[in-house]
Formats: structure tokens, C-alpha cells, sequence
């Protein structure tokens, strides 16, 4: 077989989506999200394989920033938009493809590249850990009760049209990205996606609603949500799916959350892709009855391992050097020293003896602060070569809050 991987040109576009759409069971997507994707699509990081005049492999990237411990916003490539036509498996179509966008990252200077994976057991051979879990609920909100913190009546909640207060909702998102290891600064044109709202996609519930908290004239908070109203023998049995809730405090969240569990005529709040410290867990009544499930969200893979560990802080002083094996990017492999405090970090190539041995994998899994170095030696994936050193580190790289993936991309 001879393919051909190169750059996506503008007037493939539709050809190489249609590949995707079809990678991915071959359902139309509505216009209005396919306009969408087609206005994000940076062409210039969108690769297609091409064997003769079809296309056979996708695989896109997008110009993000995220945020590491520390609060320091890090260029990374969102990976994307990645298929393989099911007539050319086991061709070495998407090896083709994962090596092509290393390079190009590689040499455009991004440290991280981050995905969402639609099966998580594909790219740890690629080098991406998994570096993030999200959380997912559906609450018995007519038995489970919700316990407010101090100021929470002091808060003014207000309807809102989605389009009209997107620009005030998005100034609490960007206050926000700082704080939290994993968020994405939204770069010009995201926006777009937090008010995509196809109607063969609701499954019989209402347009996106959303409502905002004030305090003092100013929207300190907001929830964007869909209520589909549902009936039984008894009654009313509605069911509200959260899409998301911003607060800059605890009293501005918690009474959305409130209004959440309190929208009538309904019984069940469905929250999907929410932190795994998300705070509402410590106010409900039962936890039993808000049935949790954690999945993977975001994974992270580190193109250039000095350039990642200097980007971020550390919890707790650290001096260690790794023994780094990353044979898909072998320039990262060898040993690196990390030192490093919550006021900053150098990563260096050095000689010294190892004093920890893990992939470039385990690394990226690490790196947010939410995967304990020490949980993966446990698992066989980390050896420790210096007593002390697995202990030390594993503190080191922990974060305060949990990394979280706000959105899909």
C-alpha cells in the first residue's frame, strides 16, 4: 500500500470529514455543529492520509494553552479529529499520523500535547498518560437534600438567554482557568461551542436555558442547562442535564446547584464531566442516591520533558533525576534532573545516577498533579532507585485541586 500523509487543504475539508463522520458510525452531524467544526479546523495542523484520490486517515490539532500547577498557562496541541478508515486497519495509517504531529509539535515549540480519547487503550503506545478523571452523576433530587454555605441567599439568580450573557459567562470562565490544572484558556471562536445546541441532539428535552448569579450587579456565577419533562403514575418526573456551573465563591455555586435540585416538576440532575472534587459532593445528603462514575478525560503526553517539568510548580521541594524511556519520541529519552519548589522548576539533562525509572507515559499521567507517582509504582510503572526519592516526588507532584478537562474537543 502507498499513502500519502500531508497537510489538509481547504478544499479537502469535506471529504476528509465525511472520513471522520464515518470513522465514528457514519450519523450526519447537524449543520450547525459541522459549520462549527469546520470554522475551529486550524488546516495548517490537519493532516489526511490519502491513498490514491480517498481519504483513509484524519487527525487534526488545535492551538491550545492549558494550565499546570502553579497557574502558569502552557502552549499545548489539542489532538483531534483522529480516524482510520475501516478498510485500512493494522496499515500503519495512525502511527503515521501520531508520528507526524509529534514532529510538527516538536518543532513548533509546544512542550504538551493533550486528547480526549474516544477508546482510551489506543494512545498509551503514542506516549499519552492518562492525566485527568471526570465525574459523572445522576442525583435523586426529590430525595436527596442539599446543605448551603453562609451567603448563599445573598445571591441574586436571574433567566438569561444563552446568547445574550455569553460574554459575561465567559469573563467567569477566564477568572476561573488560573486555578484549576487541566482547564483550557478559550482561544477566539471557542465560545462558539458553549451555546452549540442542535435540536435532533436534545432526545426530547428543552433548548439550552440558563441561568446566572449576581451579586451587586455583577455575574459572579452561571449554569447552562436542559429540562425534559417526563410523567409517571405518580406525577411529574422530570429530569434536568446540567451542560455546566461556573462560581467565582462558594455561596455564587452552591446556589446554582440549588436551583438545579429545585427546577419544578422535576426529580433527577444529571451532571456529566464534572470535577472529581467538584464541592457539591460534601453538601448533598446522600451520596448514595447522586450514583457517581469516573471515566478518563484528559490525556497528556509530554513532547519535550524538560521544557513540561520547568513549566509547572511544585507542592513540596524536589530533587530527583528520572530515567526517562520514550522510544515514539526518543529525544526525551535518558535522565533528567528535576529541582523545583512552589516557587519554580529547571529540568536538565544530566549524567548523575537515576533515582526513579518510568516511560514518558507515567510522566504525563503525573504531570497535572492528579495521578500519585506513588499509586503507579504501586501498579508496577514507576521503580524507585533511591530510597526516599518515589516518596518525595509523588508529594512534589501533587496539586491542591484536582486537574479537570472543562470541555470536549
Amino acid at each position: 500500500m502507498t499513502t500519502d500523509v500531508r497537510v489538509l487543504r481547504q478544499a479537502d475539508w469535506d471529504e476528509w470529514y465525511e472520513n471522520l463522520i464515518r470513522a465514528f458510525g457514519g450519523v450526519a452531524e447537524s449543520s450547525e455543529e459541522r459549520e462549527l467544526w469546520n470554522a475551529l479546523t486550524e488546516y495548517d495542523r490537519s493532516l489526511g492520509v490519502w491513498d490514491g484520490e480517498n481519504c483513509v486517515g484524519t487527525a487534526g490539532a488545535f492551538s491550545f494553552r492549558v494550565t499546570v500547577p502553579g497557574g502558569a498557562s502552557v502552549p499545548a496541541a489539542g489532538i483531534t479529529m483522529v480516524s482510520v478508515a475501516a478498510t485500512h486497519r493494522r496499515r500503519g495509517v495512525l502511527t503515521s499520523m501520531m508520528r507526524r504531529q509529534l514532529d510538527d509539535i516538536r518543532a513548533g515549540s509546544e512542550p504538551l500535547a493533550v486528547l480526549v480519547a474516544s477508546e482510551p487503550g489506543i494512545y498509551g503506545r503514542f506516549g499519552y498518560g492518562i492525566g485527568s478523571l471526570s465525574v459523572s452523576a445522576e442525583i435523586d433530587t426529590a430525595r436527596v437534600r442539599l446543605s448551603v454555605p453562609p451567603g448563599t441567599d445573598g445571591v441574586r439568580l436571574r433567566y438569561a438567554a444563552p446568547a445574550e450573557v455569553l460574554d459575561a459567562c465567559e469573563a467567569v470562565y477566564a477568572r476561573l482557568v488560573p486555578e484549576r490544572p487541566g482547564m483550557l484558556a478559550r482561544q477566539p471562536g471557542w465560545q462558539r461551542l458553549m451555546l452549540l445546541d442542535p435540536a435532533d441532539e436534545r432526545n426530547g428535552a428543552s433548548p439550552l436555558q440558563c441561568v446566572v448569579a449576581e451579586r451587586d450587579g455583577e455575574v459572579v456565577g452561571y449554569t447552562r442547562f436542559r429540562v425534559k419533562p417526563e410523567w409517571g403514575p405518580a406525577g411529574s418526573d422530570g429530569v434536568v442535564t446540567m451542560v455546566d456551573l461556573e462560581g467565582l465563591d462558594p455561596a455564587a455555586r452552591a446556589a446554582l446547584w440549588r436551583f438545579l435540585f429545585d427546577v419544578d416538576l422535576t426529580s433527577t440532575l444529571r451532571t456529566r464531566g464534572r470535577p472529581v472534587d467538584d464541592a457539591w459532593q460534601h453538601m448533598v445528603s446522600d451520596i448514595r442516591r447522586c450514583q457517581l462514575r469516573t471515566k478518563d478525560s484528559l490525556h497528556v503526553r509530554l513532547v519535550d520533558v524538560g521544557a513540561a517539568l520547568e513549566a509547572r510548580t511544585y507542592q513540596a521541594p524536589v530533587d530527583v533525576v528520572f530515567e526517562v524511556e520514550d522510544s515514539f519520541c526518543p529525544w526525551n529519552e535518558g535522565r533528567w534532573r528535576l529541582t523545583g519548589d512552589a516557587k519554580g522548576a529547571v529540568c536538565a539533562r544530566t549524567e548523575d545516577a537515576p533515582d526513579l525509572a518510568l516511560s514518558v507515559r507515567e510522566l504525563g499521567a503525573a504531570y497535572l498533579g492528579g495521578v500519585s507517582l506513588a499509586s503507579l509504582a504501586a501498579a508496577g510503572r514507576v521503580r524507585e532507585l533511591r530510597g526516599g526519592a518515589l516518596a518525595e516526588a509523588s508529594t512534589a507532584f501533587t496539586s491542591t485541586l484536582a486537574p479537570w478537562l472543562p470541555h470536549g474537543f
